[in-house]
C-alpha cells in the first residue's frame, strides 16, 4: 500500500475539504483504475501579509491492484484456431471503434469526465506508463564552474544563512557573501506575498518567486538607481535541507540594464532573459521608427497644407495682375500668344478736377481717396465679368469681350459703367467733402491684345479703338457716360435709356456724333452694385475667370451668354495646354483655338480672328 502527503492551502473561511478529498478519489479511480482513501493530518491557521489562511495536510493511501481472474474457455478442437482467430479480428474492430469513437467528427454526447479519459488513454500506452530518470553517483561539476555558470543563484538553508552564491549576483549584491549573512536581510519577497521562511517557501514551492534588494543593504552610491530585482524558482534539497534560488535578473530593456550599471555580458548565454531584453530593444526601436515616421509623416502634412496655403496666394495675386488663362500659360513657361478681337468694349474713366485735389491735399489723402475708389470698382469687374486692363493715376481701364470673347461685351462695360457711377458717390472729395465725380467714355471696335514685356508683364491692348475710348473719356462730362457712335449701336435695344448728345468735335477724330447713357431700364441697382440678393447666384472665388480680384461675397449680374463666358475661359486654356503638351497637331489647335476667341459682331454675325505672336 503506498502513502501520499498532499498539502493545500486555501483562505478563510472554507468548508470544502470533504469536497477536495471526494475530487482526488474520483480522478485516481477513473484515470488510474485504483482505489485511493484520504484522511486529513493537519490542519491549520497561518496568518501572512495577504490575510489568514487556512493549510490542510491529507494522507492519501493507495489499495493494491486486485488481479482479475481469467475465466477458463472450453475450445472445440475442430474449430479452435478459427475460433480464436475470430475472437481476436473482433477484439481488434471493437478497439477501432472505440478509437474511432472517442475522436470521431459527430461524437454522441458525453460527459466531462469521458471526454478527458478518452483523450488520456487514447493512442499507445496511458498515463500510469512514466518516465524513470537515472541519476549518477556524485555531481560531475566543480564549485567553480557551477557558480559561473549559474551566476544567479543563491543556496540557503533552513535558518535562511546563505551557503552559496552566484559571481554576479555576489557583484551586484555587495557584502551578499559574508560569514552569517541571512538571504532575508538582503533580499524581500515581492511575489507570492509570503513571509519569508522556509515553511512559507515549501508551501509555494511551484510558484514562481520574485525578489526585489534592500537598498539599506546597498553602498550609498547604489542607493538612487533602481532596486535589483530577481526572478526564478525555489528547489528544495532534501539532503542536505538547503533551499536553492535559480534566478536572473527581471529586467525588460537596455535601458533597464543601464540604469542597474550591468553588460549583457553579465546574464549567463543560457539566460532567456538575453534573448527578452534584446528582442524587446528590437520592438522599442521599430515602435520609435514608427512614431518618428509619424511625426515626419504629420510634419510633412502641415507643410503640404502651408505649401497649398501660399500657393494660393501668389496664384491670387498673379491673377489679379493678368488673365486667369494666360497666368497659367506664363507659370508654365509657354509662349503667350497675342489674339485679334473684331470686336470688345472698351472704358476709360477719371475724377473730374484731379490735378486741383492732389495740389490741395497731402499725398497719403490722395492714395486713401484713390485706394477707396479702385476698389469698389475692382469690385465690380467681378459681378459684370469685365477685365481691368491698368489704372494710370486717376485714369482706370477696362474692357468686354477680352480676353475671353463674349457676345454681351458692351451690355457688360455699360452695366459696369452705371456701377461706377453709382460707387463713386460713396467717395469723398478731401477737399469739399463731398462726393467726388468721374468722367466715363466708351468705345467699341476692334483691338489687338498680348502680353508684352518679362518683368512685371502686362497684358495690353492696342488699336484705334483704344484711342476713340480715350478721347471719349477726355470729351465726357461730370458724372455722365460718354459713348461713341459704335458703343451706342451694340446697346442699342438693349434695355438701356440713351440719349443724344449731338455732334461734338473729337481730337484726331474729327466731328462724331455721340451718346450719353442714363440707365438700364430692366436692372436694379442692387443687381447693377452686385449686392447678394435671392435670385442672384453668390460668387465667392477670390478671382473671377478673368483675372479680376474679387470680394468675399459678390452677387454676379446674370447674362444670356453667361455659361459661355465660363467655357470659353476654360476651353482656351484647356486648349493651350494640349498645344504644348503635342497632344494635338499644331495645325488643329491652332484652328480650335482660333474658334474659341472668335467673337460676333452686332452687324453681320460671326467673324474669325487671327493671332500673332508679338516680338
Amino acid at each position: 500500500m503506498a502513502r501520499h502527503q498532499l498539502s493545500t492551502r486555501w483562505k478563510i473561511p472554507l468548508d470544502n475539504s470533504s469536497d477536495q478529498m471526494s475530487i482526488i478519489e474520483s480522478v485516481a479511480r477513473d484515470f488510474f483504475n485504483s482505489e485511493v482513501t484520504m484522511e486529513i493530518l493537519t490542519q491549520s491557521e497561518e496568518k501572512e501579509r495577504t490575510g489568514k489562511k487556512e493549510h490542510v495536510i491529507f494522507l492519501v493511501l493507495q489499495k493494491a491492484k486486485r488481479p482479475k481472474r481469467k475465466t477458463k474457455k472450453t475450445t472445440n478442437p475442430e474449430s479452435g484456431d478459427s475460433h480464436k482467430d475470430k475472437e481476436k479480428a473482433l477484439a481488434v474492430a471493437f478497439q477501432k471503434m472505440e478509437n474511432y469513437s472517442a475522436f470521431s467528427c459527430c461524437p454522441e454526447k458525453k460527459s466531462h469526465w469521458d471526454i478527458v479519459r478518452s483523450v488520456v488513454k487514447f493512442g499507445k500506452g496511458n498515463l500510469s506508463h512514466t518516465f524513470d530518470p537515472v541519476y549518477p553517483e556524485r555531481l560531475w561539476v566543480e564549485e567553480r564552474t557551477f557558480c559561473n555558470a549559474f551566476p544567479f543563484h543563491i543556496v540557503f538553508d533552513e535558518e535562511l544563512r546563505i551557503k552559496q552564491a552566484g559571481v554576479n549576483i555576489q557583484k551586484f549584491v555587495p557584502g551578499l557573501w559574508r560569514p552569517g549573512s541571512r538571504v532575508d536581510k538582503y533580499f524581500t519577497v515581492v511575489h507570492p506575498q509570503v513571509t519569508f521562511t522556509i515553511f512559507s517557501i515549501r508551501k509555494f514551492i511551484n510558484s514562481q518567486f520574485v525578489l526585489r534588494a534592500h537598498s539599506e543593504m546597498l553602498p550609498d552610491s547604489w542607493r538612487n538607481q533602481p532596486m535589483l530585482k530577481l526572478r526564478g524558482q525555489m528547489i528544495w534539497m532534501e539532503a542536505i535541507q538547503c533551499m536553492m534560488y535559480l534566478c536572473s535578473p527581471k529586467l525588460r530593456s537596455l535601458e533597464e540594464l543601464k540604469e542597474q550599471k550591468m553588460h549583457i555580458s553579465d546574464i549567463a548565454q543560457h539566460d532567456a532573459t538575453r534573448d527578452l531584453i534584446l528582442l524587446n530593444q528590437q520592438r522599442l526601436a521599430e515602435i520609435e521608427l514608427s512614431n518618428q515616421l509619424e511625426r515626419k509623416k504629420e510634419e510633412l502634412r502641415i507643410l503640404s497644407k502651408n505649401l497649398e496655403s501660399e500657393r494660393k496666394k501668389t496664384e491670387t495675386l498673379l491673377y489679379a495682375m493678368l488673365p486667369k488663362h494666360v497666368a497659367n500659360l506664363l507659370k508654365e513657361g509657354k509662349k503667350v500668344e497675342a489674339g485679334e478681337f473684331n470686336s470688345c468694349t472698351i472704358l476709360f474713366s477719371d475724377i473730374v478736377t484731379f490735378t486741383n485735389i492732389c495740389s490741395a491735399c497731402e499725398p497719403i489723402q490722395i492714395v486713401n481717396m484713390l485706394n477707396s475708389m479702385y476698389s469698389k470698382f475692382d469690385r465690380l469687374t467681378s459681378v459684370h465679368n469685365v477685365y481691368k486692363v491698368e489704372t494710370i493715376g486717376d485714369a482706370y481701364m477696362v474692357v468686354g469681350g477680352v480676353p475671353v470673347p463674349i457676345a454681351s461685351h458692351a451690355k457688360r462695360v455699360a452695366n459696369f459703367a452705371l456701377g461706377m457711377r453709382t460707387a463713386a458717390r460713396e467717395v469723398m472729395n478731401p477737399i469739399t467733402g463731398e462726393p467726388i465725380q468721374i468722367r466715363v467714355g466708351i468705345h467699341t471696335g476692334p483691338v489687338l491684345a498680348g502680353v508684352v514685356g518679362e518683368k512685371m508683364p502686362r497684358y495690353c491692348l492696342f488699336g484705334d479703338t483704344v484711342n476713340t475710348a480715350s478721347r471719349m473719356e477726355s470729351h465726357g462730362l461730370p458724372n455722365k457716360i460718354h459713348l461713341s457712335p459704335t458703343a451706342f449701336r451694340a446697346l442699342q435695344n438693349q434695355g438701356f435709356e440713351i440719349v443724344e448728345r449731338g455732334e461734338i468735335e473729337v481730337k484726331g477724330k474729327g466731328k462724331m456724333t455721340t451718346y450719353i447713357l442714363r440707365q438700364n431700364l430692366y436692372a436694379t441697382e442692387n443687381e447693377i452694385m452686385g449686392r447678394a440678393e435671392k435670385q442672384h447666384s453668390s460668387h465667392t472665388d477670390p478671382t473671377d475667370d478673368l483675372g479680376n480680384l474679387a470680394s468675399k461675397t459678390i452677387a454676379v449680374m446674370k447674362h444670356a451668354d453667361s455659361q459661355q463666358l465660363l467655357t470659353s475661359s476654360s476651353l482656351a486654356y484647356e486648349t493651350e495646354v494640349r498645344l504644348y503638351n503635342g497632344e494635338r497637331t499644331k495645325g488643329d489647335a491652332e484652328q480650335q483655338l482660333s474658334a474659341q476667341t472668335r467673337t460676333q459682331h452686332f452687324s453681320d454675325g460671326n467673324a474669325h480672328s487671327r493671332f500673332c505672336v508679338l516680338l
